[in-house]
């Protein structure tokens, strides 16, 4: 992650200069033609479609898409970078939207949005924070995920217990998955992820504490909130209620999730497609600590800033953020699109989940943060927290180091 930011900036020059030469590239029957970058191709037919509605109102442009999988795409921008070949358009996710963005690579959209009054708050503001870097809007949401509570209903039925709703908090959490843990079964009442969204990040903020400060210029891993937060996590696997560490590195939580062997997890909307066919799973909001609180993350179209179809790019851009757009997206079951109101195709593509609860903590959802060098901070975090999961370090211990190196992170010493 610190390469490539330093590989960024070190050819701004290349950009700037890429950015302000050579002819507009057009097709052979004079459209101007616009590249447009992402990574899943689950989502290739909804955006064919997409295109499809965009050229019945733009027949000027034509869009190509360049579909990289996920484990390269970044290594791919990368190199597109330095080149000063960045597609006109691409998919940007938050971890990496602050190197990007202070990279110089990617234009800032608030002119475009003031010139044609395009509504940001049609959107979730957490997902517009997530995409504002220095106070400049670099992406359009296109979708979100938040984090919910599965749980399987035959354990819940089978304990006689009432199954989770919005009433819970951590300490009803707490008491189910004891009753729910039955050790000669090998059944664990709930799975203590190390994981951040979805995990330590939500327990965190729950508890009324932070990840990164607000300036971006420290972490609170070693502020009492945070390290309560962990504790309570971690507490989990003390007390026999949640599998080890190094047996949910053996056997994948969602795996045992599946088989009966755990009760409840903390996991987002992208389980949907795997978790779907089993009758015996459903899904509620989280359990609420001091405050309700979970992480948000989504995808954004972003422009790059050398691309010399910025009126194009930008036609495209607001076409993706439109309702129509979101409408399709919807109706695929496969994201929750951002565009507020759009979400309702989304939840009837499986309507034996209560996928709601997604919906739901958007209200008080928190976006990941996004640093220069998050990638770094998250390889700390893993590095230095698995000693307290696996109990070998104190979690003050553990979350002090953590400190440390987080703030050396953020202001690059």
């Amino acid at each position: 992650m610190k390469k490539l930011f330093l590989g960024l900036t070190m050819f701004i020059l290349i950009f700037v200069m890429a950015g302000c030469s050579g002819e507009k590239a057009s097709t052979k029957d004079g459209k101007i033609e616009i590249r447009y970058g992402l990574w899943d191709k689950n989502q290739v037919p909804a955006i064919e479609e997409i295109i499809k509605k965009f050229n019945e109102k733009n027949p000027n442009i034509k869009v190509k898409l360049e579909l990289t999988p996920y484990k390269q795409y970044f290594q791919k921008l990368e190199t597109a970078a330095t080149g000063g070949a960045l597609p006109d358009v691409l998919w940007m996710n938050g971890p990496h939207i602050a190197q990007y963005a202070m990279g110089k690579v990617l234009q800032p959209l608030d002119d475009f949005i003031k010139k044609d009054q395009f509504d940001m708050n049609n959107y979730p503001e957490s997902l517009v924070n997530l995409y504002t870097v220095e106070d400049k809007i670099y992406g359009v949401p296109k979708d979100f995920d938040t984090t919910g509570l599965w749980y399987n209903k035959k354990l819940f039925d089978e304990a006689g217990i009432p199954y989770p709703d919005e009433t819970w908090d951590w300490n009803m959490l707490k008491e189910a998955a004891k009753k729910l843990t039955n050790k000669d079964k090998r059944i664990y009442g709930f799975a203590a992820l190390m994981g951040n969204q979805g995990g330590y990040y939500d327990l965190i903020w729950q508890n009324g504490g932070y990840v990164v400060s607000d300036d971006n210029q420290s972490v609170g891993f070693s502020e009492p909130e945070a390290v309560e937060a962990i504790k309570y996590n971690i507490s989990f696997i003390e007390e026999g209620l949640s599998p080890t560490p190094a047996q949910m590195e053996e056997t994948k939580p969602s795996d045992m999730m599946i088989s009966g062997k755990i009760a409840m997890m903390f996991d987002g909307p992208w389980m949907v497609p795997e978790y779907k066919t089993n009758q015996d799973l459903d899904v509620a909001v989280l359990p609420q600590g001091k405050e309700r609180a979970v992480s948000i993350h989504g995808l954004g179209n972003v422009i790059a800033k050398n691309s010399k179809h910025q009126k194009e790019a930008w036609e495209f851009v607001k076409f993706l953020g439109s309702k129509e757009a979101a409408e399709i997206f919807a109706e695929t079951g496969t994201v929750i699109p951002a565009f507020n109101g759009t979400q309702d195709a989304w939840l009837k593509s499986v309507d034996t989940l209560n996928l709601q609860a997604f919906i739901d903590g958007s209200e008080y959802a928190h976006p990941l943060p996004s640093v220069e060098n998050t990638g770094a901070l998250w390889d700390a975090e893993t590095k230095i927290l698995k000693n307290a999961w696996s109990g070998d370090e104190s979690v003050e211990d553990a979350t002090k180091k953590l400190t440390e190196e987080g703030n050396k992170i953020l202001n690059k010493k």
